[in-house]
């Protein structure tokens, strides 16, 4: 009776032996293990950046919060006080919420002699991440500006343009109302809206000018995913009135958006487990033949083991342990391709991979590859194992 370490070394030098036929299967389970892993490890993070792109989305993760009171006249005017605002940032599944001022088309600009009726929103420094913008010249508005209430203004690329013509923006002054601003950025990115053509200056320099400002009764809550959004929006109405009085308060979902969005990547993430389970079913299919090949090929070997005092049991551990050997070996050659795809994912999305994920996943395949060749590799095993040894000796 064979060790168990001769009978694995006889096993991994006949599969390499006969590494023309199992070239094909080796590579199927390997290729089918590394995209598991992959997708598996790397799923989350490839949806964190989705969700971080939201005019790609479409805004799809951001829920919009104010108050209708222009649909009730004479109604008291409300706003969102600090400890609202803090209740809802603390909230799980929210990445960030930005408190802003509502739109104003109004003001007037003065820009050589002339004026212009441009929209101008006050917005806080978290406002830029939470509607998904970056700044293509110069900077965009953070805490310093906001705690200064300094006189300087982010403008959108359109209005940039109309304004300043093909000349650069940043530096320039210009007035709102008897004031003067310095343009310290223009805003770029996807434009939902018409943001292109805003003026943007800081919360409370917006709230310092003069009559007619409104109050911060905008709040933009940004959630961490697309899966997030129900919870999150279910939470907000009683987060709210647990801080302050909610009457007339309005949230608005981009529900058909989001659910559009989450079935596309549902029919995307089907697709690609089921051609990751075809990969794994094909290899297997493909030691099960494999093995009967060699089986065949082997046929007056079994017959002589059998011969010299082999036994039944002995001839099917052998093969059973080659079907196994091919299919961890390819497992493991998986395994290292797979490292190497989250490794390039992790460093193009800019991120660390999980590695400690990455092992869990590896370790399921690695036990999902042994029982697959295990019972790929058990119907070949069997028939050598009950071959006649008389019949098996005349075989040509």
């Amino acid at each position: 009776m064979l060790k168990t370490r001769d009978l694995l070394r006889i096993s991994v030098r006949q599969v390499v032996r006969q590494g023309k036929r199992t070239l094909g299967v080796a590579l199927a389970i390997a290729l089918g293990t590394a995209g598991l892993i992959a997708v598996a490890t790397m799923g989350d993070e490839v949806k964190n950046n989705l969700n971080r792109d939201l005019d790609l989305l479409g805004g799809a993760t951001v829920i919009r919060l104010g108050f209708e009171e222009e649909v009730h006249p004479g109604s008291r005017p409300q706003w969102f006080r600090s400890e609202t605002v803090e209740a809802v940032r603390d909230l799980d599944g929210v990445d960030t919420a930005s408190l802003a001022t509502g739109d104003i088309d109004w003001l007037p600009v003065l820009w050589e002699d002339r004026f212009y009726a441009i929209p101008i929103q006050g917005v806080d420094e978290y406002y830029w991440h939470t509607m998904g913008l970056s700044a293509l010249e110069g900077r965009l508005l953070d805490q310093q500006d906001l705690a200064a209430r300094s006189r300087v203004c982010v403008m959108g690329l359109e209005l940039a343009g109309n304004l300043f013509g093909d000349g650069a923006a940043v530096g320039r002054l210009f007035s709102i109302r008897r004031d003067l601003y310095e343009v310290v950025g223009v805003v770029g990115g996807l434009q939902i809206r018409d943001r292109a053509r805003f003026a943007f200056l800081p919360l409370g320099t917006l709230l310092d000018r003069g009559e007619g400002c409104p109050l911060p009764d905008r709040l933009y809550v940004r959630c961490r995913t697309w899966d997030d959004v129900e919870p999150v929006a279910a939470a907000i109405p009683g987060l709210v009135a647990a801080n302050q009085p909610d009457e007339y308060l309005r949230m608005d979902v981009a529900w058909g958006p989001l659910e559009r969005i989450k079935t596309v990547v549902w029919w995307v993430e089907l697709f690609i487990y089921l051609s990751i389970a075809a990969t794994l079913v094909l290899g297997g299919f493909g030691i099960w033949s494999g093995m009967m090949t060699s089986v065949a090929a082997r046929t007056r070997e079994i017959g002589l083991k059998k011969a010299m005092g082999a036994e039944d049991m002995d001839i099917m551990k052998q093969f059973l342990a080659e079907s196994l050997a091919l299919g961890l070996g390819s497992a493991a050659l998986g395994v290292g391709l797979a490292r190497l795809v989250v490794a390039g994912l992790g460093s193009y999305l800019g991120s660390a991979p999980p590695w400690p994920v990455f092992n869990s996943y590896a370790g399921h395949c690695l036990w999902f590859s042994a029982l697959l060749a295990l019972a790929a590799g058990f119907y070949p095993a069997l028939r050598a194992s009950r071959m006649d040894v008389v019949t098996a000796i005349r075989y040509e």
